[in-house]
């Protein structure tokens, strides 16, 4: 009898690939979309969620990141075409997360909550694959800058609410539906955009000739980009569409693509406009106060997409936890690993919540809530500096979790440790934000008082709550060295703010956990190092699938 010499052992105590789920099967998650008002969305999350954890679309993502995008500068007889080719998984993921809402069409829906389940959707879609949901948010979130002029907005509107994905460059009119993108940094002044030099030429049928080089801007197959450029009266705000409403084409010259850390699925390019055609969007020389209605949005976006992928990633270290055997023991049953996963719990949730959160604001927002206005213009700075600049850290943790395994590309938890940076960078990295804060504080005392009701909310049922806000006060009426303290404080002000969340809204082993160890800081310096009192129990119950 002869064996098989390829056959040298048996492979046992392995987690499964994570698949064949219901993403969407997540109590955070599921209790945040139905609070924040939007509970006649949740059949809609379990149909996606079962999408996103799908086989298929796992391979989808896998594949978009492995092969990436390319640029064809000309055609074969020497036209200038200036396309990016994508893999086809790519336009396969584009395809379900378009249809699913995750873009332009909650401004199209009137239902109360609407943005709320927008954003439930949207982080499902960014658990599965950050890179396509670049120009997913910038769609959605140009639609407010738009209106600002209502003859492009009645043209345009329509089509970027649409939920029909139609790639290719085409004439504007004669897709079903559009996608936008933004340009705004420059080489000479990156986040400083009032250093722009590209120029705006206004003509006499009531067009503007662009000239100018842009340093980053993503997603160029897109259909429309809202651009700032220096007109005569000061920066201003434009759209520029990559096809002209007569089928030609616009001049928009990709000089080259980025060779990026992460997001390797997304093209970003350094496009070129010379005698480019644009439309001014609002007022001539009010370009930053036209696009900061994008930016606010696609900040949002940010802390979604962040608190998306740390949950993500618990979720990958859980499953592994809960099949792999160690020491005679389930991980998921060794008390070390049950500090460092409930401590990563506890972190997305505050994560999580606060960012759905977020959503429902804005969804009360743009329906009229003045307060809730005045609350998303200080709390998206809070949040999109605290949220995105945890999510590194917690994404590194959770890879640990898996061990060697974690390591290896085929887990998928390398794509989003690499992805982790990101969102601190995108639109204004964490001193930006943390500057935004001390803006709206002196410029908008408003919002500091709708701030003050939300944590407020929760007066007197947790003392160290309560002792946190009082010295987050003290230290919000301090005017001397601000910008040097503008970190601290508004680390402050996001774990103050989550804190109160979580005591409202939490189960009371989870509230009390946080508070313990983010507010009266019984807790190291790295995760998993939560006080033995804390409820890991609760906790770890809920942990995603």
């Amino acid at each position: 009898m002869h064996s098989n010499p390829s056959v040298t052992h048996e492979v046992t105590n392995q987690a499964p690939p994570l698949t064949g789920h219901d993403a969407a099967d997540d109590a955070v998650l599921l209790e945040g979309v139905r609070r924040e008002g939007a509970e006649w969305h949740i059949d809609e999350l379990h149909r996606f969620g079962r999408y996103v954890g799908s086989e298929e679309a796992r391979l989808w993502a896998d594949q978009a990141n492995r092969h990436e995008p390319e640029l064809r500068t000309h055609d074969r007889y020497g036209n200038r075409v200036d396309e990016v080719d994508f893999h086809p998984s790519y336009h396969s993921l584009m395809r379900a997360t378009v249809a699913a809402g995750a873009a332009g069409s909650a401004w199209a829906d009137e239902r109360p909550g609407a943005h709320v389940a927008r954003a439930g959707t949207f982080m499902l879609a960014t658990m599965l694959e950050q890179g396509h949901m670049c120009p997913v948010s910038m769609t959605y979130a140009v639609v407010p800058a738009l209106r600002r002029t209502p003859e492009l907005a009645k043209v345009y509107e329509p089509l970027l609410t649409s939920t029909v994905y139609e790639p290719g460059l085409r004439t504007p009119a004669d897709k079903r539906g559009l996608l936008a993108g933004m340009g705004m940094t420059e080489k000479q002044g990156g986040t400083d955009v009032r250093a722009n030099t590209t120029a705006a030429v206004e003509q006499q049928d009531g067009t503007w000739r662009l000239r100018g080089h842009k340093w980053f801007t993503s997603a160029p197959m897109n259909d429309v980009f809202l651009v700032l450029a220096q007109a005569p009266g000061g920066l201003s705000c434009f759209l520029v569409p990559r096809v002209l409403p007569d089928g030609s084409r616009n001049t928009f010259r990709i000089q080259r693509l980025k060779d990026k850390l992460g997001n390797r699925s997304n093209a970003s390019s350094e496009p070129e406009f010379d005698d480019t055609v644009a439309w001014l969007v609002g007022d001539e020389g009010k370009g930053v106060r036209t696009i900061i209605d994008m930016v606010t949005m696609t900040r949002l976006d940010c802390v979604l997409g962040s608190a998306a992928h740390v949950r993500e990633s618990l979720a990958q270290a859980a499953h592994h936890s809960r099949h792999r055997s160690v020491f005679g023991a389930k991980l998921i049953d060794q008390p070390l690993m049950r500090n460092v996963l409930a401590d990563l719990a506890l972190e997305s949730e505050a994560a999580t919540t606060l960012g759905l959160r977020l959503a429902g604001a804005a969804d009360r927002a743009q329906r009229g809530d003045a307060g809730e206005r005045a609350f998303l213009r200080l709390a998206t700075a809070v949040g999109k500096y605290w949220v995105c600049k945890r999510q590194p850290a917690a994404v590194a943790e959770a890879l640990e979790c898996l061990g060697g395994n974690g390591y290896d590309e085929a887990s998928g938890m390398p794509r989003l440790y690499r992805e982790a940076p990101l969102n601190g960078i995108w639109e204004g990295s964490g001193n930006v934000n943390a500057l935004d804060m001390l803006r709206a504080l002196t410029r908008e005392p408003e919002s500091l008082e709708a701030f003050r009701a939300e944590v407020e909310a929760a007066s007197g049922a947790d003392a160290r709550l309560d002792t946190a806000w009082r010295e987050l006060q003290a230290e919000l009426a301090s005017p001397e060295d601000a910008q040097l303290r503008a970190r601290r404080v508004i680390e402050r002000a996001a774990l103050v703010l989550q804190g109160s969340l979580l005591v409202r809204h939490a189960p009371g082993a989870v509230a009390d956990a946080f508070c313990a160890s983010r507010l009266a800081g019984d807790r190291g310096l790295a995760f998993g190092t939560l006080p033995p009192a804390a409820g890991f129990g609760a906790i770890l119950e809920r942990l995603p699938s």
